[in-house]
């Protein structure tokens, strides 16, 4: 009998520790804005060129982690990934904690971002195939409610702990380690994806002669239709979204201080004000997610995004309209973004591609926000209205993708959805995207 039946708790134990990988994922993103950008800058003297190419090494990392740690988790399963990524994580945190110079910082956001670019997707996976039926989308919000949380806890340290220069960027990196390691031996005890082991046995168990027909555990399958075209789609919107949404995070405090003569403490203290708006949000769609009412709750939520980045293209960054950009994005966020993504990753690939598949379109997207972050400082202070135009038309962008393409794509079957009987033999021609065996292969 499935563990979710015998013992309601262990669902919702294994998403909220393999949710963390997105706690602490948004916590080293904006960590990392804040300290480098912030408090590690005068001290350190870090130039805008350091300042962008360490941040932008960071998500460059994150791609490459994401790329392999996909593939490694639908490959060896994902409780030994997720493991071994949590301790690289802890020791790149450590590194950034002690640093003293830009040879270990950029030591630290590279281990940190492979670190936890292997975690991601894997960990994802897992909450969701270990949730119970229709309660999966509900599992993988949590995820973002979690990556909301890390935020408002960095968000707040920073807010309030007084500290400043090296100090104060210690202090957050010391606060990443101490979650970083408590998680990691929580996570000691958790087992292994039961969809994912039925599904490696399935295709193990397969004779030789059976290895000509579609395999859905093989890369190649990626790039053949539907995997294919929902491979692009959800790669396409992460992206674009993204770069709005990591350009707030890492450089936020950059910009809030550079383009409106902020402080670093004001700004922290007024990305609160919206942060209990996002999570009370992401509260309400969590009720929603697995019925048909999401598709209008992400319409609603993307328009509020779209908004959000046009008014600094249209009016430019002042204090005002980066004020709204926090809050209305910090909303609309909670209904599309990362957290739709999330659950578009779970119903569109099958069990032996979807962490893989999830793990290359994170990297695709975290590629393209780390090239855009080595630019980022300086392309916003020498073309700043120019900067949000784009900003805003990549949102655009993934708001189209989002309610016109994705809701078009086929789901996939999963391991844990019985065979439906067939009256005839089958033959590699009945081995369609769309039936349950396929994604045991």
């Amino acid at each position: 009998m499935p563990d979710h039946l015998t013992d309601p708790r262990r669902p919702w134990k294994t998403a909220f520790l393999a949710g963390m990988a997105s706690y602490l994922d948004a916590a080293a993103l904006v960590t990392s804005g804040i300290a480098v950008g912030g408090y590690y800058a005068a001290p350190l003297q870090l130039g805008t060129g350091t300042i962008g190419s360490l941040l932008g090494l960071q998500t460059l990392a994150f791609a490459a982690g994401a790329l392999f740690g996909g593939r490694l988790g639908d490959r060896f399963g994902r409780r030994t990934v997720f493991t071994l990524s949590l301790v690289l994580y802890a020791v790149g945190v450590l590194l950034l904690l002690v640093a003293a110079g830009p040879a270990l910082l950029y030591a630290g956001v590279v281990a940190t971002g492979l670190a936890i670019g292997a975690d991601l997707p894997v960990s994802l996976t897992l909450a969701n195939e270990e949730a119970p039926p229709g309660r999966k989308g509900t599992v993988v919000v949590l995820s973002g409610m979690l990556w909301l949380a890390g935020i408002v806890a960095v968000l707040t340290l920073s807010s309030f702990m007084g500290a400043r220069g090296l100090l104060g960027g210690r202090i957050l990196f010391a606060h990443l380690l101490l979650v970083a390691l408590v998680v990691l031996l929580l996570r000691l005890s958790l087992g292994e994806s039961a969809e994912w082991t039925a599904a490696r046995r399935a295709a193990d168990a397969r004779p030789k002669a059976a290895s000509e027909t579609v395999r859905f555990g093989r890369v190649r399958e990626l790039f053949r239709p539907p995997v294919l075209h929902a491979l692009l789609a959800t790669g396409l919107y992460y992206a674009t979204w993204n770069l709005g949404a990591n350009t707030l995070g890492q450089f936020g405090t950059f910009l809030w201080t550079t383009l409106a003569d902020g402080e670093v403490e004001q700004f922290s203290r007024l990305a609160l004000l919206g942060l209990p708006l996002g999570f009370l949000a992401g509260l309400a769609f969590m009720r929603v997610v697995d019925g048909p009412a999401r598709h209008t709750w992400f319409a609603v939520g993307s328009a509020l995004i779209v908004v959000a980045w046009g008014l600094p293209a249209l009016v430019g960054p002042t204090r005002f309209t980066l004020i709204t950009v926090l809050l209305l994005s910090g909303v609309g966020n909670a209904f599309a973004g990362e957290s739709v993504y999330k659950v578009w990753t779970q119903e569109l690939f099958p069990t032996l591609l979807r962490a893989t598949a999830t793990g290359v379109t994170m990297a695709f997207t975290r590629a393209v926000a780390g090239l855009a972050a080595l630019g980022t400082p300086a392309f916003a202070l020498g073309h700043n209205r120019l900067f949000f135009g784009l900003l805003f038309g990549f949102t655009l962008v993934a708001a189209v993708v989002g309610l016109v393409w994705v809701p078009r794509l086929p789901q996939a079957a999963r391991s844990d959805q019985p065979v439906a009987p067939k009256a005839h033999r089958r033959t590699p021609e009945d081995h369609s995207p769309t039936d349950p065996s396929a994604s045991l292969a």
